[in-house]
Formats: structure tokens, C-alpha cells, sequence
């Protein structure tokens, strides 16, 4: 747990990553920064080389590529293997070599590098060597991991030649010890040739394994190991717009923890242990302050949340055992630093010397844990912890990596399917139900006052309101710039395009209604279609919908699996003040609809009151999967799906089915912060609120 992920880096999301074994400390460690050679290990039986076809075609043939791990008693050993004929100037890449590895496991052993062309075999470890590198790639996004790389590069390598490398390193994690978990998987897209993966151990080391079907059925199983050999093993295309769990495919499992509650019992002493305060500790008068400060206990947790995210800035620190073993409390309040493992150790530390019950919870922020009850257990299935805490019998989540502004909730800020929660007693893992939202994530309002006539520009005012991670990414972009700076980036970016002036930009983070509150105001040049005799035609902004996709697989493909829907609730709501020399009769419309179709709702309505054409667009996910017969009867209705503008019409001599009056608010009526605003038709309302309030927000 420690590095950051997703696009949020870019704005410093505080996540954390479980992935590559602990720096330890100490001179010893000198002999590990550097590559040495030696022989192939005895484990290791490379493969056959594969002929080169006639024929081939691509940049490169594979001869032969081997991925060996094995399992002993001081964690693991990776071998890698491979022999390369390049076919194309495209391929000469593959001369850059590069080896990763974490100095606290030993050193790389690098096995031979060599070069064959013709009938000549050259030696490039003879005139080249390694260059090593202490890269933190990931230091943008405050990461410190202390992992090396080697470089080289094959000098004078050529369209014909043949690139034959093979090295290992030892992997361990002196958190884990020997029980650890890992996967073996062979790409989606391979270039032609033999490829083979094995995983081998010593006596009383054999992980559980877990296959693929499509592994599973060319394992060749033995006593010590498991073996998969591929020649041109082909292009695997996953199913088509399934669940992220029908995309496992060409995978390998493996792991020694029985269950999930084995790695729950193993990682929550660490954070007992981190989140214990010594006697003179400073973080007990935080307490008592927080305490005395705040008389109910949610308060007190909100306080206690608001100081690590306030008063300990974000820096992820791999080293020292820091990749599973949180830092301290009282050692990261010291240095007011720490990761996600230490923000939270430090959060359990005071939210426990107030008496409030709280627990570590693993979960996985890149969105990949669909289908994790159906892995093996392995702590590498998460890149983040926090914390869940009981308040006044109800869980709360509390996420010390995020901005101030993310107050306490019973449901997590991001869209979570799985976690764990570590207790010495152990627990499984726990299932979060997807409901639809019941508040939209990004709501845009567009207030166009053109009562000065068709001619003459309007003046507009343009407000989003954005929920949820990209509201937070919002706040952390906005919330430091100056409000004239704000104004003249918008002013620069906007005017030249629809926008003829822009005249004020505000922002505000409206921590109530957990939304980032933009506001644009300035003038537009309407786009009136002139239609003769005086009539005119209007596209509302933000009125229309691009059609659905139809939902189907290429032949061969899984035709029965489930269709995914992203979950999203958007809403735009426009309001245009008519020309004051305009009447209500003169004006007509496009037709409202409330289309159900592929598991999402498209809504539109419109109506005019008070000299105001209103407008609501919204579109919601209803269900996250739809089965494979209703997308296939779906598929049918599509010919009958209204995606049409939301055109408005005015007439001089009137219309005959002019634009009812209608109950649709304006933009200027009702706060469209609060979380019951008329984005969808009334009974999808009422349902989304009945949902809401009977769903439990934790599955089990």
C-alpha cells in the first residue's frame, strides 16, 4: 500500500499501492545495487527454441520466451528468458534492456545477454555493461519506493539478428514472509512464436492455485510445479462490453493464505501496533482537545479526519518494511508525513484514545474489483486502506489521503465492490450493493436571459455541479487559485467560441451537498436558425442524446454473459427568457420522452411558464448489468429510440400545439444542490429515494 493511482495523481489523490517488497536499511545493502552474473538457476530448464517459420511476418518472431517463477524458502525466484528474431526495424527496441528489481531481496543475476547474426555468436556482456538507476518514476506523485534499474543497450543490433537475454531476481516481502500470492498471465496480444509459463516450488511450498479456463486446459501438472507452453498462442479478444470479471482470461493464481481472513488476521496487528500512542504521546492532548472541542462522537470523528487530511501531507515511502507495515502515529505526526497505511494508523490512533470503535478496511481504488470474491486471497488485490469507524450504531468511511472537505459518509466516495476489513480475529471479505444514484453526479444549468430580442446577444450564466472523486479532483484544482486568475484562464479558454465575453468565474466547494460549484457568467451569440416570415428555431444547449450503441459480441464470443453499464446520473437543465415581444402561444417544441432502454433511463421534459422555456435532460444508470435476452429485445426497440435535439420553435401567427405550462423549475427556482432535484420523471424519483433508504449500504 503507498503509490497513487489513476488519473487523480495528477492532482495528488492520495492512494496507495500494495506491490513490490520493502526496502530494508543498512550497509549490507551495498552489495545489492549492482547486477552480477552467474549462471542459469538449477530450477530452471529453459525451452526449446521454435523455428523460425518461412513466412513470418510482424517486427519480430519470439523463438522462445519464458516466465518462471519459483517458490523456496526465502520467498521467490523469477526467472526470465527469451530469444528474439527481428524482423523489422520496428523491433530494434527490444535491444533496450531494462531490469527492476528491489535491492532488499539481492541482486539480479544476469545469465547471459548475447547477440546472434549468421553463423557469428557475440557476447554483448563482453563490451557493454549495465548502467544502474534510482528511478523513482512515480516521485510526481509523492512516491518513494527504492527500487532500482539496470539499463543497457545492445549496441550495433540489426534487422535478422537474433536477441537472446535471460536473468533472475528474487522477490520477497519481509512483511509476509513466505506467504505471499501472486499471478502468472500470458498478454492478450503476443508476437507470433513459443511462450511458457511455470511456476515450480520446494518441498512443502506448493501455493493454492486458481487457473482460467483457458489455462486450465493446457496445464501439465506435476508434483513441484505447474507448466504452460504456447506456440502462437493467438490474440485473445475478451467479451465484448462484459463485466471486468469475464475479462479474466489467460491467468494463473497463486497464493498461501487459505482465505481472506488469514490475510485480515495477518495485517491487522500491524496496524494495532502502528496505531499505539506512547505515554507522553502528543497525539493524546489532540484528543482531549478534539474531544473537549466536539460533544458527540461524529463530530469528534470528523474533527479527528479533518486534522490528518489538514495537518500530514501525502508522501508515499516504500521503504524500511513500508510497502505493508504502516509507520507509526506518533512517528508520522512528528514528521507530519505519511502515506495512506500511516494516515490511517494515526486517524485509528485518535479516533480509539476518544473511544470511538474504528477498523483498517483494504480496498482496491483502480476499479478493479469486480469478481475479487472469486479470487484467491492475496493482500495485492488492493492498492488502498482507510478507515470504516461505528458511530451511533451506523459505519462510517473515513479517508485520510482525501481533501478537507471529505467529511465522514456511509458510503464510500468512490464506487467500491468489495473490501476488507483487517481484525485479529480475521474477517472475510465484505460486498457493497450498487443501487442507482439518487442525486446526479454532474448536474449543468444554463440560464440564457435573451429577452432583448433574437439579434442582440444574451447574457448567460453557466453553473456545474460535479460530485463525487471528479468534484474532489475539482477542489483541489480550484480551491488554490486566486479568483482573478480563475476568471482570466476561463476568460482566455472560453471567449472565441460560444462564449462572446466572459464577465465573472466563481467557484465554491459546497461541503453540505459534497459538490465543487462552478459558476460562468458572460454573454452568447444565440445560434437562431432563421426558418422565414419571422420564424425561428432554437437547439436548447445541453438538450439532446447520442443513441445508445447496440449490444452484441463477434461470433465466438460468449453470446449469454452480461452487458456492463458505467454507473452515471447527469443532468442539464437549461432555461432560456424568452424576447419580451414573444408570446407563449408563439412557441412550440420538440416533445418530451422518458426512454428505458439497455438498463439506463434517457428523460427529457420541457415547458414554459413566467416568459421561460425550461428544459430537463437527464440520464441515469438503473442497473449496472443488463442480462444478455434484454439487450438482445433492447436491440429490436432501438429503431424507435427519440434521440432528437431539443429543438424550440417560435411562429409569429402562432402555433398550433404550443409549450404546455408545466411544473419544470428554472434554473433560477430551486437550489439544485439539494439531493432530491427533478432530474428524472416523478416515480423514478420516488423509486431512486425508496432505494436509497431501503438498500443497506454493506452487503453483508
Amino acid at each position: 500500500m503507498g503509490r497513487q493511482s489513476r488519473d487523480w495523481v495528477k492532482v495528488r489523490y492520495l492512494t496507495c499501492i500494495l506491490l513490490a517488497a520493502a526496502l530494508a536499511p543498512g550497509s549490507a545493502l551495498a552489495d545489492n545495487n549492482r547486477v552480477k552474473s552467474g549462471p542459469v538457476p538449477e530450477w530452471v530448464a529453459p525451452s526449446d527454441l521454435m523455428p523460425v517459420p518461412a513466412n513470418a511476418s510482424g517486427s519480430a518472431f519470439v523463438r522462445r520466451q519464458d516466465a518462471l517463477i519459483h517458490l523456496d524458502g526465502q520467498g521467490e525466484e523469477r526467472y526470465a528468458g527469451y530469444r528474439i528474431r527481428i524482423l523489422q526495424s520496428s523491433a530494434l527496441g527490444v535491444g533496450n534492456i531494462a531490469i527492476a528489481w528491489n535491492p532488499a531481496a539481492g541482486s539480479p543475476v544476469v545469465h547471459n545477454i548475447k547477440v546472434y547474426r549468421g553463423g557469428e555468436v557475440i557476447d554483448v556482456l563482453k563490451t557493454t555493461s549495465f548502467e544502474i538507476l534510482r528511478r523513482e518514476d512515480q516521485l510526481e506523485a509523492a512516491s518513494l519506493d527504492g527500487m532500482l534499474t539496470a539499463v543497457l543497450r545492445v549496441a550495433d543490433l540489426r534487422v535478422g539478428d537474433e536477441l537472446e537475454v535471460g536473468y533472475t531476481i528474487r522477490v520477497n516481502d519481509p512483511t509476509l514472509g513466505n506467504d505471499d500470492a501472486g499471478l502468472l498471465l500470458l498478454g492478450a496480444a503476443p508476437a507470433p512464436g513459443r511462450y511458457r509459463l511455470a511456476l515450480s516450488w520446494n518441498d512443502g511450498r506448493k501455493p493454492n492455485l486458481k487457473m482460467s479456463p483457458d489455462m486450465a486446459t493446457v496445464a501439465r501438472n506435476g508434483e513441484h510445479a505447474v507448466d504452460f507452453r504456447f506456440d502462437d498462442p493467438g490474440i485473445l479478444s475478451p467479451p465484448k462490453d462484459a463485466p471486468a470479471r469475464f475479462q479474466w482470461q489467460r491467468i494463473v493464481e497463486y497464493s498461501d493464505f487459505p482465505d481472506w481472513a488469514a490475510v485480515s488476521r495477518r495485517l491487522a496487528p500491524l496496524f494495532a501496533k502502528a496505531s499505539g500512542l506512547a505515554a507522553g504521546s502528543p497525539l493524546k492532548q489532540e484528543a482531549s482537545r478534539i474531544a473537549a472541542a466536539n460533544p458527540g462522537p461524529l463530530g469528534r470523528a470528523s474533527a479527528a479526519l479533518k486534522l490528518v487530511q489538514q495537518n500530514v501531507r501525502y508522501i508515499y515511502v516504500g521503504l524500511d518494511r513500508g510497502n505493508l507495515t504502516p509507520a507509526t502515529a506518533d512517528e508520522t505526526w512528528q514528521r507530519r508525513y505519511g502515506d495512506c497505511k500511516a494516515k490511517t494508523a494515526l486517524l485509528l490512533a485518535l479516533l480509539g484514545a476518544m473511544g470511538i470503535e474504528a477498523e483498517p478496511v483494504l480496498v482496491n481504488n483502480g476499479g478493479t474489483d469486480d469478481g475479487l470474491d472469486e479470487r484467491l486471497p492475496s493482500p495485492r488485490m488492493f492498492d488502498h486502506v482507510l478507515v470504516r469507524a461505528r458511530i451511533d450504531r451506523t459505519w462510517y468511511w473515513l479517508d485520510g489521503t482525501l481533501p478537507s472537505v471529505a467529511a465522514p459518509d456511509t458510503a464510500p466516495t468512490l464506487p467500491y465492490r468489495w473490501f476488507l476489513p483487517l481484525t485479529d480475529q480475521g474477517s472475510s471479505l465484505e460486498h457493497i450493493a450498487w443501487h442507482p444514484a439518487n442525486r446526479p453526479d454532474e448536474l449543468t444549468l444554463i440560464e440564457v436571459d435573451a429577452r432583448s430580442g433574437f439579434e442582440q446577444p444574451a447574457r448567460v450564466v453557466s453553473t456545474s455541479i460535479v460530485r463525487g472523486i471528479e468534484g474532489l479532483q475539482q477542489q483541489v484544482q480550484l480551491s488554490g487559485v486566486p479568483s482573478d486568475q480563475l476568471r482570466e484562464g476561463f476568460r482566455q479558454k472560453l471567449v472565441g467560441g460560444t462564449w462572446q465575453t466572459v464577465e465573472d468565474v466563481t467557484w465554491r466547494y459546497d461541503q453540505a451537498a459534497q459538490a465543487s460549484v462552478l459558476t460562468i457568467s458572460g454573454t452568447w451569440q444565440l445560434d437562431w436558425d432563421d426558418d422565414g416570415n419571422g420564424a425561428r428555431s432554437l437547439a436548447l444547449p445541453g438538450g439532446g442524446f447520442s443513441p445508445p450503441d447496440r449490444r452484441g459480441r463477434a461470433a465466438g464470443q460468449n453470446q449469454d454473459l452480461p452487458y456492463y453499464n458505467k454507473p452515471n446520473f447527469a443532468c442539464s437543465v437549461t432555461t432560456v427568457r424568452l424576447p419580451t415581444t414573444t408570446r407563449a402561444r408563439q412557441w412550440a417544441s420538440k416533445p418530451g420522452f422518458d426512454n428505458h432502454i439497455f438498463g439506463q433511463n434517457y428523460y427529457r421534459t420541457i415547458a414554459l411558464r413566467d416568459g421561460a422555456i425550461r428544459m430537463i435532460r437527464g440520464f441515469r444508470t438503473e442497473r449496472e448489468e443488463v442480462d444478455a435476452a434484454a439487450a438482445r429485445r433492447d436491440n429490436e426497440r432501438m429503431a424507435a429510440f427519440d434521440n432528437s435535439m431539443a429543438w424550440i420553435y417560435f411562429e409569429p401567427v402562432g402555433q398550433e400545439n404550443p409549450i404546455p405550462g408545466g411544473t419544470v423549475p428554472a434554473t433560477y427556482e430551486i437550489d439544485w444542490t439539494a439531493d432530491n432535484v427533478p432530474c428524472l420523471a416523478a416515480a423514478a424519483r420516488e423509486n431512486a429515494a425508496g432505494a436509497a433508504s431501503a438498500s443497506p449500504a454493506i452487503g453483508n
